[in-house]
């Protein structure tokens, strides 16, 4: 795997993750819990963004 590969995998990894941190703080009737998976959606949120920075430049550094 290139450079590339490897962030859109990890992208696509933390999108899953946000969504899964996302279900279980709805989900789940532990307020302490709940809202410690939603910070965590929202700090993943946070390094998706980064890669997604990332994948952009790379596109447009190739064209």
């Amino acid at each position: 795997m290139n450079e590339k590969d490897i962030v859109k995998k990890k992208l696509l990894d933390a999108q899953e993750m946000i969504r899964d941190y996302e279900s279980y703080s709805k989900n789940i009737r532990d307020v302490e819990i709940g809202e410690t998976f939603k910070m965590f959606a929202e700090e993943t949120g946070m390094q998706a963004k980064r890669l997604q920075a990332i994948l952009k430049k790379m596109k447009e550094e190739n064209k």
